[in-house]
């Protein structure tokens, strides 16, 4: 029994492109350590301050109520963040989708290919089929009239 397990072009593109971010992400992580702390880094601070603060001596409500504030101000900021992560995504299968049967230059390595936009797949990393295969939108360097 012979077993043929291809994947199609559309499949390889998104899987090199979830690889070359991961591979960057673990490149980054590598060469600097983490400069920002998150929410759950306060949280541990504040926990600690609490269990730690001189019985003689308590956090005054004045000083714990602004350290909540700024609790509630990170915890928006990264929701902000989450939310600008989903438009910029919308903006992106949105100008791929715009490029539905025009004429483009794709960057394919060293070279420079061009052809008319056939297919289109949405989603998080949109895709453009030129001349029979799927590119990442990041590849597109041209757009011809």
């Amino acid at each position: 029994m012979t077993l043929d397990v291809q994947m199609s072009s559309a499949d390889y593109a998104m899987t090199q492109r979830e690889v070359d971010m991961l591979n960057k992400a673990l490149s980054a992580g590598k060469s600097s350590p983490k400069a920002e702390l998150g929410k759950d880094d306060f949280l541990k601070i504040l926990i600690t301050q609490l269990q730690h603060q001189d019985p003689t001596n308590p956090m005054q409500d004045k000083e714990f109520i602004a350290q909540m504030a700024q609790f509630s101000s990170l915890e928006q900021m990264t929701n902000m963040s989450t939310q600008f992560g989903k438009v910029a995504n919308l903006l992106n299968s949105s100008e791929a989708q715009s490029l539905l049967g025009k004429q483009v230059e794709v960057l394919d390595g060293d070279q420079a290919l061009t052809g008319k936009v056939d297919q289109v797949v949405r989603g998080e990393f949109p895709l453009v089929m030129v001349g029979g295969t799927f590119y990442d939108l990041e590849q597109v360097s041209k757009v011809i009239e």
